[in-house]
């Protein structure tokens, strides 16, 4: 098992929980590695958070350039001609995190499995197709990919995880329309969802750090 090169910040000695946190496309796992201080609560356990880097691949959009990419976006419409094999090995670099995370002492049960855009998309992949029940789900600025296979593929291990769906809008990268329609369709599934908008563009902002920071507080407790 070759495992992706990580970022890896602990808020305290021998953690007990763990979030697996996947940055967008072009950015690597440096990129949230700022907002852990902003994401700590009274009383929180030990936490390992994980920002994996990508692997390099061209990115038939961006004219082929090679850059950080959990998978090919072949078109604006995101929808369209998947790279479902690169979503897939995405998410079996994700369960192999997990799994390491296992062999430290980390609980599935005391692990949240977060991303942004497209990071968010192979979060959202793996989280629901994966055999051990997770803390929690997050999913800011994405969508669900390859929902159409989805219906076969669950895991019941996840079915009543809550999921945080986060999203702009004023995003012009991902539309907002997108991920709205990926959290209705996820709640029509019984999938519990907490979908919640901020006026932004394709990025974080302050009101959704302290909302996250509630929802990782509820899901990982000491």
């Amino acid at each position: 098992m070759s495992l992706l090169p990580c970022v890896e910040i602990e808020t305290g000695p021998a953690p007990t929980a763990a979030v697996v946190w996947l940055h967008g496309l072009g950015a690597d796992g440096h990129d949230f590695e700022p907002i852990v201080p902003a994401l700590a609560w009274p009383g929180q356990p030990a936490i390992r958070y994980v920002f994996p880097h990508a692997p390099r691949r061209a990115v038939t959009i961006n004219g082929g350039t090679v850059m950080p990419a959990w998978y090919d976006i072949r078109g604006l419409d995101l929808k369209a001609r998947v790279d479902a094999e690169g979503i897939e090995d995405s998410g079996q670099a994700v369960a192999d995190l997990v799994a390491r995370e296992q062999s430290r002492g980390v609980a599935p049960a005391s692990i949240v499995i977060a991303g942004f855009s497209q990071g968010g998309a192979v979060a959202l992949f793996h989280a629901l197709r994966a055999p051990e029940a997770y803390a929690g789900i997050v999913a800011l600025s994405t969508y669900l990919p390859l929902a159409e296979r989805l219906a076969d593929e669950r895991s019941t291990a996840n079915a009543k995880t809550p999921i945080f769906m986060g999203h702009g809008t004023q995003d012009p990268v991902v539309p907002m329309a997108l991920g709205e329609a990926s959290a209705q369709t996820l709640t029509s599934w019984g999938y519990d969802v907490g979908w919640k908008t901020y006026p932004m563009p394709h990025a974080v902002s302050p009101q959704e750090i302290d909302d996250l920071r509630t929802f990782l507080s509820q899901r990982l407790r000491a």
